[in-house]
C-alpha cells in the first residue's frame, strides 16, 4: 500500500471517519492508521482531535481499542505529539489496548514509550489475534456515572474578574483541576452568564499556572473554550510558564487554528493584550 503523506489540509472529517469505527456489541473503537505517513504534529492532532470527537458523540466514555499501524510510519518530528495524544485518549477512555501490523519502526518507538511510561505495549500480527486478544479483557463499563461538583459556585465567582478599564476578563486557573466534563460546564456556565450580564466582549486573560486538565475534561474543555472565545473573545493571551497544560494547548491549538498566545508571566500577558488593543484601533 503507499503511503499517504498525513497534512491536516488532507485530513477531512470524512476521511478520517472512514477510519473510525465503533463495534457498538463489543464495545471496540477501531483506529486506522495504516498507510499514513505523519511528517509532523499537525496531523497527529487533527487525527485525535477527531477520534475524541466521534467517542464523545457516542454518550460512552469507555470503549476498547483496536489500533491499525498497517504501513503507517511516524516521523521523529511527530512522535511526541502521537505518545502524548495517544497517552491522554488511552487514560480518558480505554478499558484495554491492542495493536496490530506494525512496522519494526514504529514497533521499537511504541515499545520504548511502553518501557518508560509503565503500559503493556500489546503489539500483535493481524486484525484476527488483535480481536482475541481484546476478547480476553473485562469490561469496566458501568452504568452512567453523574459526577458531583468538584469546585463551589463562590470558589469559581472567586476566580472570575473583569477589569472595564482595561477591557479585560481575567481568569484564574491557576493550582485548578478539571477533573471532568461536569467541572468544565459548571466554569463556563458561569463565566457566560457573567459575560451575558455585561453585555460586551472583553479581552481573555488567562492564569493556567499549576492548572490541571485531565484526559477525560479536555473534549469538553476544548469545545466550551472555542464556543466562548467565538460568542465573546476580543483576543485571548494565557500564562503558565512550563505547565503541563501549556504544552497541551500548544499542541491542540495546531489543529485548532487558533493562536495559543501563552506568555511566562501576567506582566507579559497584560503586555500582548495591550498590544492587541493598538491592533484593534489602529
Amino acid at each position: 500500500m503507499p503511503q499517504l503523506a498525513a497534512t491536516s489540509t488532507r485530513l477531512s472529517d470524512d476521511f478520517l471517519d472512514a477510519r473510525i469505527a465503533f463495534l457498538e456489541d463489543e464495545a471496540i473503537m477501531e483506529a486506522d492508521f495504516s498507510g499514513l505517513h505523519f511528517t509532523g504534529s499537525r496531523a497527529v492532532n487533527r487525527f485525535y482531535d477527531r477520534i475524541e470527537e466521534r467517542i464523545a458523540e457516542t454518550g460512552e466514555d469507555k470503549w476498547f481499542f483496536l489500533v491499525n499501524y498497517s504501513d503507517n510510519r511516524i516521523d521523529p518530528e511527530a512522535w511526541i505529539a502521537f505518545a502524548r495524544r495517544g497517552r491522554a485518549l488511552n487514560l480518558a477512555y480505554s478499558m484495554g489496548t491492542v495493536r496490530f501490523d506494525v512496522s519494526e519502526v514504529t514497533r521499537a518507538q511504541i515499545e520504548r514509550s511502553a518501557g518508560t511510561e509503565n503500559f503493556d505495549a500489546n503489539l500483535l500480527p493481524d486484525r484476527e489475534s488483535a480481536l482475541a486478544r481484546l476478547k480476553t479483557f473485562q469490561s469496566t463499563r458501568q452504568r452512567k456515572i453523574v459526577h458531583q461538583p468538584s469546585h463551589s459556585p463562590d470558589e469559581i465567582r472567586r476566580r472570575i474578574s473583569f477589569r472595564p478599564d482595561a477591557v479585560v476578563m481575567e481568569v484564574d486557573f491557576s493550582d485548578f483541576t478539571f477533573a471532568n466534563a461536569r467541572d468544565v460546564d459548571d466554569v463556563y456556565d458561569h463565566i457566560e452568564d457573567r459575560i451575558r450580564e455585561t453585555d460586551r466582549k472583553w479581552f481573555f486573560l488567562v492564569n493556567y499556572e499549576n492548572c490541571r486538565i485531565e484526559p477525560a475534561a479536555w473534549v469538553r474543555y476544548a469545545s466550551r473554550g472555542k464556543r466562548l472565545n467565538l460568542a465573546a473573545s476580543l483576543g485571548s493571551v494565557r500564562y503558565a510558564p512550563g505547565s503541563e497544560t501549556e504544552a497541551d494547548i500548544r499542541l491542540r491549538s495546531e489543529s485548532q487554528d487558533f493562536e495559543p498566545n501563552i506568555r511566562n508571566t501576567r506582566e507579559e500577558a497584560l503586555e500582548r493584550i495591550a498590544e492587541m488593543r493598538a491592533e484593534a484601533e489602529a
